[in-house]
C-alpha cells in the first residue's frame, strides 16, 4: 500500500479551503481517513476534508473528485499510485461563479441531526465550510423521546460555530403529524431566543397528547420574539393555506429535501390568491442535497440583512444553477406599477448560468409557463430578453430545469421569487385558486371533527375556528357566498 496525501487550495487565493473528496482506488473501492465525517444522502459517496487528507490505496491509478458548495466546479483528478511510498498532490479548484461578491449570499434554513449522528460537533464545524453556506440553520425538533444528536444545542446565533463569511443559527421545527389522514404541518423558526411550546404535539408526543394547539398559535409565539416562519415541505400539511391567508408566514420552503415538478402547485396557488411568499429551501436530515437558497442583501453581509432580504423576496432557491429575473426594472421582491385597466407591453430578461446543462429556462406567469427559452448553445449560460403583455395585477418568477444530475444523484434546478404586478392577485385567476383551498380546508375541518384528538371540547372548536377563518379569505377570492 501507497500513501496518498491530497492538499486541497482556492484556484485564486491559495488558500487551503475545507470540501467533500471522493477516492476511487484502482480496485475500484472508495476509501477514507478513519476518522472523517461522511457525507449523508444519496449519490456517490464523498468524505469531508479540513483542506488535507492521507489515506492509503493500492498501487495503480486512484481516482480522486472534489467538491466545495455549488459555485465551484467539480475537480477530478486521476492519479499513479506506486505500491509503496509517498504521493502528495495539491489540488486547486476553480470557480464557475461567485455569487457573495455581487450580494447574493447562499443558505440552508432547514437541517437537522438524527440520533445516530456520533459527532455531531465536528459536522457542524464542517457542514458550512465544505458546502460553502454563507447561512445555516440547525433546529431542534421532536418526536416522542427519540434524543436527535442536533437537539442538544440551545437556540439562537452560534458564534462558536460562525464566521465572518459562514453563519450559524439554531432554531426550530414545529410540527404536527396525524395518522388520521391528515396533520397541520411543519414550520421552521428562525432567529429565536427561546423555546416555542410546544415543539410538537399529537402523535409526535405520545398516543394521547392532543392534537393542539394549532401550528398558528405557534408562528404568533415565534413571531413575538422577532423570528421569521418559513413553511416546510412545500405546503404539505391541512393547516399551510390557513397560515398563509392569516399572515402567519414570511417565506415557503420548497424542495425540503428533494425536487419533485408537482411541488411547484400548492405555492403557485397561494401566490395566485395574492399572497406574497418568498420561496426558500433546505435539505432537512442532513445536508443530503445542494439545496440552498440565494438572498440579496442590502448593505454589508449579516444575519439580520439576510433574514431582511429572504423577508423581502429578494431569493431564488437552487442546487446548483444560478438565475436571475428583471420585469420593466424590477427585480424579485419588487412590485411594479398595476395597468389598472390599461394594458401594456413590459419588457423584461432572464440570465443564468449553471455548471451543469440546463435542459429548459421558462417564464412563469400567474402560475403558468407563457414563455420558454429557446437553449440552443446557452445550456450552461446565457441571457434571454422578452416582453410581457400584462392586462391586469397578478406576479412573474422564473425557474430553470436540468436533467443532469449532480454528484447527490439530484436533477438540477431554480426558481426565482416572484415580481409582483400592482396588488399581486388577479380576480379571474385567483377565483380557481381560491376555490382549491376552500375545498381543502373544508376536507381538513371534516377531519379535525372525526379524527383529531382533543383534551376538552373548546380546544376542538378554537382549531375549527382557526380554519374557518383561514377559510373565509379564500371564499372571498372565490366568490363564494
Amino acid at each position: 500500500m501507497a500513501t496518498l496525501k491530497g492538499i486541497i487550495r482556492d484556484s485564486v487565493s491559495g488558500a487551503s479551503v475545507e470540501a467533500k473528496v471522493h477516492v476511487l482506488t484502482s480496485s475500484g473501492n472508495f476509501v477514507h481517513p478513519a476518522d472523517s465525517i461522511l457525507k449523508i444522502g444519496p449519490g456517490d459517496p464523498f468524505f469531508y476534508c479540513p483542506g488535507e487528507f492521507t489515506v492509503d490505496v493500492p498501487r495503480g491509478s486512484t481516482d480522486i473528485v472534489v467538491e466545495r458548495g455549488t459555485e465551484y466546479k467539480p475537480l477530478r483528478k486521476v492519479v499513479s499510485m506506486p505500491a509503496k511510498g509517498a504521493v502528495e498532490v495539491e489540488l486547486h479548484l476553480k470557480r464557475w461563479a461567485d455569487l457573495p461578491s455581487q450580494g447574493w449570499y447562499p443558505g440552508n434554513t432547514h437541517l437537522h441531526y438524527n440520533e445516530g449522528e456520533a459527532r455531531p460537533d465536528d459536522r457542524l464545524r464542517l457542514d458550512p465550510q465544505v458546502h460553502d453556506l454563507s447561512v445555516t440553520v440547525i433546529s431542534i425538533l421532536q418526536r416522542g423521546e427519540i434524543p436527535y444528536a442536533s437537539n442538544k444545542y440551545p437556540l439562537g446565533f452560534m458564534t462558536d460555530y460562525s464566521t465572518a463569511h459562514h453563519l450559524v443559527d439554531c432554531g426550530e421545527e414545529n410540527r404536527h403529524n396525524s395518522p388520521y389522514g391528515g396533520g397541520s404541518g411543519h414550520v421552521m423558526f428562525l432567529h429565536i431566543k427561546n423555546l416555542v411550546e410546544p415543539v410538537s404535539r399529537g402523535n409526535l408526543v405520545s398516543d394521547f397528547d392532543p392534537d393542539y394547539p394549532p401550528i398558528c398559535y405557534a408562528c404568533d409565539d415565534a413571531k413575538r420574539q422577532g423570528g421569521i416562519v418559513l413553511w416546510c415541505h412545500n405546503g404539505r400539511g391541512m393547516e399551510a393555506p390557513v397560515a398563509a391567508a392569516l399572515g402567519k408566514l414570511d417565506a415557503f420552503n420548497l424542495f425540503d429535501p428533494s425536487w419533485k415538478d408537482l411541488e411547484y402547485d400548492i405555492w403557485y396557488h397561494l401566490l395566485n390568491c395574492g399572497i406574497p411568499l418568498p420561496a426558500s429551501t433546505g435539505t432537512d436530515w442532513f445536508i443530503c442535497a445542494n439545496n440552498r437558497v440565494y438572498v440579496q442583501t442590502d448593505g454589508e453581509f449579516t444575519y439580520e440583512n439576510w433574514l431582511s432580504g429572504l423577508q423581502a423576496g429578494r431569493t431564488f432557491i437552487t442546487n446548483g444553477p444560478a438565475l436571475f429575473l428583471n420585469l420593466d426594472g424590477a427585480a424579485p421582491g419588487s412590485t411594479i406599477a398595476s395597468p389598472n385597466g390599461r394594458p401594456r407591453t413590459v419588457s423584461g430578461q432572464i440570465s443564468w448560468q449553471s455548471h451543469y446543462p440546463l435542459n429548459s429556462v421558462e417564464l412563469v406567469h400567474n402560475g403558468a409557463v407563457t414563455q420558454t427559452v429557446p437553449l440552443d448553445g446557452r445550456r450552461h449560460d446565457g441571457e434571454w430578453v422578452f416582453d410581457l403583455r400584462i392586462e391586469s395585477d397578478g406576479w412573474v418568477a422564473a425557474r430553470a430545469f436540468g436533467e443532469a444530475r449532480d454528484s447527490f444523484a439530484q436533477p438540477v434546478y431554480a426558481h426565482t421569487s416572484p415580481i409582483y404586478i400592482g396588488t399581486g392577485f388577479n380576480p379571474d385567476i385567483a377565483q380557481g385558486s381560491a376555490g382549491f383551498f376552500v375545498r381543502s380546508i373544508d376536507s381538513a375541518m371534516e377531519i379535525v371533527n372525526r379524527d383529531w384528538r382533543f383534551a376538552k371540547d373548546t380546544q376542538r372548536e378554537e382549531v375549527l375556528h382557526l380554519f374557518n377563518e383561514g377559510r373565509k379569505v379564500y371564499q372571498n377570492l372565490a366568490g363564494l357566498h
